[in-house]
């Protein structure tokens, strides 16, 4: 029975942590697909890159895979949309 707790615990972070990651996408493909920085606030990502760095961090203290990997995946689409923010910036 315990065992079937825990595994039905890592399924719940996991799918939770895959919805997380994927939430980045559609702001980061409108960011791509119209090129306009300001509607991605700055201070908004740099406060969820510094909480994504934590959650990798903890991660790897607790040796939790799913946590790093889905927080990994979120961690790279927040620094994609913070240097295409900036490049998207310095064209105006």
């Amino acid at each position: 029975m315990e065992y079937l707790l825990v595994a039905y615990a890592k399924w719940v972070g996991i799918t939770a942590g895959a919805l997380t990651a994927c939430s980045l996408i559609p702001p980061l493909v409108r960011l791509i697909r119209d090129k306009k920085p300001d509607r991605v606030p700055i201070g908004m990502l740099l406060v969820l890159l510094a909480g994504l760095c934590l959650w990798v961090y903890y991660g790897v203290l607790k040796r939790d895979w799913p946590l790093i990997i889905t927080n990994s995946f979120s961690l790279l689409q927040n620094i994609t949309m913070i240097t295409l923010r900036f490049k998207y910036k310095n064209k105006k």
